[in-house]
């Protein structure tokens, strides 16, 4: 008998934040408590249990005009079994019940299972990992980000990413605010925020490759230790700096919308997403 037999997803609370957790523990995730929070206080998170135990978890962001479907996650002893695709139509139905066009990204294995759903590719991306020593020179026309430039941040990520999201923008500045950098001129910025294995810096926004380079190279100024960074693939001086300094890819996404091929914001100035889970 397969689990979606008699299994029935359910909305998830505080109390069960734990046993995300470990779920997103479990699969090496980088989440942490704070990030899976964010669904709960600005979306929703829905699971399957089984006699008490949490097997399996989707989440979802509505934004504007467009959702988000994160952490779909099934616990190992409970895969193959029908509870992730149970799980993730429930949350593509959540969206679509609400005008929401459902979007994600996809890891290459993900991609099989969501091409057939009519989900298309919007986006290619490339996670890189490495770490940040603190040694890369800052350019002198970035300053640190402060509470008053979060509007400003909050504008120019809505027409990078395609929708306005200032708590979550705040929420990401308030855990790390040191590796937080905006241009002089107020047209282009950093953010980044602390996880589980590595900080993930991104979203970034900028002009242009150039500047985002500078921006880049600032945040990785502020930080050590490990750190993950999510670049769209066509944006290959990023990545030369990156590989410049030791980072390695780690694995490709794509994003992708569900009967959708372009992009919701403006993808010339998105040169780092904040985390598949965030978009």
């Amino acid at each position: 008998m397969a689990l979606t037999d008699v299994l029935t997803p359910h909305r998830l609370d505080a109390a069960a934040l734990p046993a995300a957790l470990a779920l997103s523990a479990e699969a090496g995730w980088n989440q942490v408590t704070e990030d899976w929070r964010i669904f709960l206080d600005h979306g929703a998170m829905h699971g399957v249990s089984d006699a008490g135990r949490l097997l399996g978890t989707a989440a979802i962001l509505p934004y504007s005009g467009f959702g988000w479907v994160s952490m779909v996650l099934v616990t190992a002893a409970a895969r193959g079994r029908g509870a992730g695709t149970l799980l993730l139509r429930h949350a593509i139905a959540a969206l679509t019940a609400t005008d929401q066009v459902p979007a994600l990204d996809a890891t290459p294995a993900g991609e099989r299972i969501y091409h057939p759903l009519g989900f298309r590719p919007v986006l290619s991306l490339m996670r890189w990992r490495g770490e940040a020593a603190g040694a890369i020179s800052s350019a002198e026309d970035l300053r640190p980000v402060g509470a008053d430039d979060l509007p400003t941040i909050t504008a120019l990520d809505a027409a990078a990413f395609g929708a306005a999201r200032s708590e979550i923008l705040t929420s990401l500045w308030r855990r790390a605010p040191a590796p937080a950098v905006m241009l002089a001129g107020g047209d282009g910025f950093v953010l980044a925020r602390p996880g589980r294995q590595a900080m993930q810096i991104g979203p970034l926004v900028a002009p242009d490759e150039v500047t985002a380079r500078r921006l880049l190279a600032a945040a990785l100024a502020r930080v050590s230790g490990p750190v993950l960074v999510d670049l769209p693939t066509r944006w290959e001086g990023l990545a030369r700096l990156l590989q410049d300094n030791g980072f390695r890819q780690e694995r490709p996404f794509l994003r992708m919308a569900l009967e959708r091929r372009e992009a919701f914001g403006d993808p010339d100035r998105l040169f780092a997403v904040a985390g598949p889970e965030l978009g």
